[in-house]
């Protein structure tokens, strides 16, 4: 629990309704009216979510952002082996056992791994169902799986997902829509009751309110010691941040960076109350790591 994680800190659970940076306040959800927070510093830590615009309907498909977004899933995956488990009509029973993700990025491609072997792990226990029958289909509109990441460790983990999984890996296709229970592609549609949207992420509502200066993407621009320099008493860290490296270019929004930046802005608040100037982030990528299910992984 956080609260017992943070003993020493006060913790206040609530949705964040905008920021006044000219007031210094941040104004939170009341029971009945807003309530405002003041704050000498302020760290913006907000990450990101899945980005709903890019493909119309998308709304009607599962996220998977949160823990939340996995128990939702991983519980709608057994209802739909039960109901195909009772399920006399054939079509129905394919909609039911055909499972999609759309993005072949890193978070797609790993979590359609563990969803394979999810369904290793669950098929034999549904007495009318064959794990044959049940369709993974991954959609990537690039011309190759996980972009971000060497392309050999691409090709090992495609390899592994269409050979050994029995996987439908199609790259190269355009989603154009979603709908309840149905994919549009560029060449045809898919019938499906199981959608996961993995094409990409947007910012924070907040973030995109704020009037600081944002990348193309959208990220907060701060400086190397994760400052703004329009507002030294606000800091950015995470998957909401864009903090250069010493040569310039951003470090990735990757989970062994945000670690480390938190360490390191930690201790540039503390100096900067001291009156100490803040020192760069500075770190060395240790490398990409992603799983496949099964305890099959690429490093």
């Amino acid at each position: 629990p956080i609260r017992a994680f943070l003993r020493n800190t006060r913790f206040v659970g609530a949705t964040v309704l905008g920021i006044d940076l000219d007031r210094r306040v941040v104004r939170l959800s009341g029971e009945r009216e807003p309530v405002e927070l003041a704050y000498d510093q302020l760290v913006l830590a907000l990450g990101s979510k899945t980005n709903r615009k890019m493909i119309p309907g998308s709304e009607h498909a599962f996220t998977f952002k949160t823990l939340a977004d996995a128990f939702l899933l991983r519980n709608h995956i057994i209802e739909r082996f039960e109901r195909a488990d009772a399920e006399p009509d054939p079509n129905r029973k394919r909609r039911h056992l055909t499972f999609v993700i759309v993005g072949g990025g890193l978070v797609g491609v790993e979590l359609f791994g563990e969803l394979t072997a999810f369904a290793d792990e669950i098929a034999p226990l549904y007495k009318n169902v064959d794990r044959d029958e049940v369709r993974f289909i991954l959609l990537e509109y690039g011309d190759r799986l996980m972009p971000e990441i060497d392309p050999r460790l691409a090709d090992y983990g495609t390899e592994v997902l269409r050979q050994r999984r029995g996987a439908d890996i199609r790259t190269g296709t355009q989603v154009r829509a979603i709908e309840p229970g149905m994919v549009h592609l560029s060449d045809g549609t898919i019938e499906a009751d199981t959608i996961v949207s993995a094409a990409g992420v947007a910012p924070n509502a907040v973030v995109a309110e704020l009037p600081l200066e944002k990348d193309r993407r959208g990220r907060l621009v701060v400086d190397g010691t994760m400052r703004f320099k329009s507002h030294p008493e606000v800091w950015a860290i995470g998957d909401c941040a864009t903090i250069p490296a010493p040569d310039g270019r951003p470090y990735p929004t990757l989970a062994q960076h945000a670690l480390r930046e938190a360490r390191v802005l930690a201790r540039n608040i503390f100096g900067a109350l001291d009156g100490r100037p803040p020192r760069p982030f500075i770190y060395h990528t240790l490398g990409m790591m992603g799983s496949l299910g099964h305890s099959t992984g690429f490093a």
